[in-house]
């Protein structure tokens, strides 16, 4: 299988503070990971090593065929398109129309499409997510699953080819939540993509994840299938299940 994401010997510290200690991670083409952890463990830190934004101490990165720490900045910038972002709170912009923040991210791309292949990508990702309806509102007249929603088709609009969910499920009943991990699903089929999901709901994770690693003291604590993780008695591990 083709390698996504491949990590090894991952190492990051803050002061006397150490974050990473020894993290090896492999995405393979097709999967979608979900990585546990309590608040504040290190999963933040562990994205942002992977595109860039945080340098390692030790250890290699390497991203679609590429090794992060030693690529020019418009080489990375580059690569980082080729990379989709949900982020927790969506992070539309207020001002902007639901097409206005569709079409935005598109302004980054150095190869220009036509503004009707524009229209096309814009109709076809808010189809893809249930929202054609939705094309001329504004971000204050959507539900919190809506915003979801928008913030995803804006992020498929790019067609990456990795995609990073940031608790995408954070602050939605319960119905709502499994509507969006449904959708993540739908969209790693559709778009053929590769997910890393950060998440604390468990039922997202059963929904969505091919398997789940559990960050804790600076590794990956446990790792296996849903079912393989549930089962698994260590109180770390099981605390998340109960």
């Amino acid at each position: 299988m083709e390698k996504m994401i491949e990590i090894s010997g991952l190492k990051k510290s803050f002061g006397s503070l150490e974050v990473l200690s020894d993290i090896d991670l492999i995405l393979e083409k097709g999967d979608n990971l979900a990585i546990l952890g309590r608040s504040g463990i290190g999963k933040s830190v562990l994205t942002k090593c992977i595109v860039g934004l945080i340098e390692p101490d030790e250890g290699t990165i390497f991203v679609l065929g590429q090794e992060i720490g030693k690529m020019e900045y418009d080489d990375l910038n580059e690569l980082r398109t080729r990379i989709g972002y949900l982020f927790q709170g969506g992070a539309l912009y207020d001002s902007m129309s639901v097409k206005e923040n569709l079409i935005f991210p598109m302004r980054k791309k150095k190869k220009l499409i036509s503004k009707g292949e524009l229209q096309d990508r814009v109709e076809e990702v808010l189809e893809n997510v249930g929202l054609s309806e939705a094309i001329d509102k504004m971000p204050s007249e959507l539900s919190g699953g809506m915003r979801k929603r928008i913030a995803l088709a804006r992020t498929l609009i790019k067609r990456p080819e990795i995609i990073f969910y940031d608790e995408p499920t954070t602050g939605l009943d319960p119905v709502t939540s499994g509507e969006i991990s449904d959708l993540i699903v739908s969209v790693s089929e559709k778009y053929d993509t590769s997910s890393i999901i950060v998440t604390h709901d468990m039922k997202c994770a059963r929904i969505t994840a091919s398997y789940l690693k559990l960050l804790e003291d600076g590794i990956f604590y446990a790792e296996g299938t849903y079912d393989e993780m549930a089962s698994n008695e260590d109180l770390k591990v099981s605390s998340f299940f109960h």
